[in-house]
């Protein structure tokens, strides 16, 4: 592979908040311990020597040490933002000043400023590829083609971005592989619930500092994000009601003891509602018109689609900001509704997105996949793959052992015994 990469600058908004996003780097590096172990080992080994990296990922305390780890692996890594509202500027400003990582990314930057510093980072003319909601690789496959035969593989983080991603395989347009990050248990499993449940009501309070407690909190979704959040609420005081499309993930939340019921029914009793599905339209015109007054709307899946905002902004008879991530809608009829994060993911719009906890797992498959990848991409499809499961275990033994937990080892009799079809009763 070659190593000649391409002079890049930084966009951040202000290198003044640099020494305070270092301060905060280092603190969520100490929530990381299995990030921390595979930096060192990088460090020593240096498995991606002069391999060119371009990330679109949230910029936050935590990928910052992700890009860290990567850097001492021999990566060239350039780092943009997968969401206009999630960066935190301080961090931008260290990774830039600090640790030699060029990243483009500015708080609250517009549609226009968000898609060219994708470009921005797609001039690095990276070999790999790490996304966040597909929208660097969809952009690659797209509007840069003339880059992408230098690359050879990617990652990508999250469930917008998987399903996105075997949208392209299946219509055959894929041009390289891709691990599915988000496949992997200790993310999913983790990030995804632990991770969202707590981040997403974090970033409800923080914006609204409203009251959970005996709220009806309408979750849109079941899936891992939707697990999480409903059991948050719940553990708060929230009488929590699940909306779903899939009669199996449905009846589940029943079984787990929420109350199933369709969005528009769930519409005018709801206090506050919470999307996380990856679909769009979930809360659309007809909805709001049955919100009752009051009623706070936000969104913690990936893409803001999932609001009707388009719909809602003409339907409303006035608009302001009434709080910093509030915006006031008034209907015709006079209810108000309150719309946070802008339809964005209000848990790194307003809050601080996961905890560094479990993000250590998320990025730890991010790092440990990359490697991977540049070893055997020859080998690999045009395809999406799953996080090789040893990988996974890898992750799962490593947290363990940060944790203090140890656990029982199988002897050879019970190995030959689960691996045997003769032995019964």
């Amino acid at each position: 592979m070659a190593t000649n990469a391409v002079a890049v600058q930084g966009d951040v908004k202000d290198m003044a908040l640099a020494d305070q996003g270092k301060l905060r780097i280092e603190w969520a590096g100490n929530s990381m311990p299995v990030l921390k172990t595979i930096r060192a080992d990088f460090a020593r080994r240096k498995p991606l020597k002069g391999v060119r990296i371009a990330a679109c990922l949230h910029v936050t305390t935590e990928t910052a040490n992700l890009m860290i780890a990567l850097r001492d692996g021999g990566a060239d890594a350039v780092l943009c933002a997968s969401n206009p509202l999630s960066t935190q500027d301080d961090v931008a400003a260290s990774l830039v000043r600090d640790h030699g990582i060029p990243t483009f990314a500015i708080k609250g930057e517009s549609n226009e400023v968000y898609y060219s510093h994708i470009l921005s980072a797609i001039d690095h003319k990276p070999q790999v590829t790490m996304d966040d909601g597909c929208d660097l690789v969809t952009i690659l496959h797209t509007k840069r083609q003339d880059v992408l035969d230098s690359v050879i593989a990617g990652t990508e983080e999250t469930t917008t971005g998987v399903i996105r991603l075997h949208a392209m395989a299946k219509d055959k347009v894929l041009r390289y592989p891709v691990i599915a990050i988000n496949d992997a248990l200790t993310k999913h499993l983790f990030d995804n619930r632990y991770g969202t449940g707590q981040s997403t009501l974090d970033g409800v309070i923080r914006a609204t500092n409203v009251l959970l407690a005996g709220q009806n909190v309408v979750v849109a979704g079941y899936g891992w994000c939707g697990r999480g959040t409903a059991m948050r609420a719940r553990g708060m005081g929230a009488n929590v009601i699940v909306t779903e499309v899939d009669p199996t993930k449905a009846l589940e939340a029943m079984m787990d003891g929420f109350r199933v019921m369709p969005m528009r029914e769930a519409a005018p009793i709801g206090d506050i509602f919470i999307t996380v599905t990856g679909c769009k339209s979930v809360i659309d015109g007809r909805h709001f018109e049955n919100l009752k007054d009051g009623a706070i709307v936000c969104n913690s899946g990936h893409f803001n689609v999932e609001l009707d905002l388009e719909t809602l902004g003409k339907t409303a008879r006035s608009k302001r900001e009434v709080r910093a991530f509030v915006d006031e809608y008034v209907m015709p009829s006079g209810k108000k509704v309150f719309v946070l994060g802008e339809g964005r993911l209000i848990n790194l719009a307003a809050a601080e997105g996961h905890p560094a906890s479990v993000m250590d797992m998320s990025f730890a498959n991010q790092a440990l996949s990359v490697e991977y990848l540049a070893a055997n991409y020859k080998s690999l499809d045009k395809r999406v793959y799953s996080v090789p499961a040893d990988l996974d275990r890898k992750v799962a033994a490593m947290k363990l052992e940060a944790m203090g937990a140890r656990i029982d080892v199988l002897t050879a009799e019970q190995e030959s015994y689960l691996g045997s079809w003769s032995e019964g009763t």
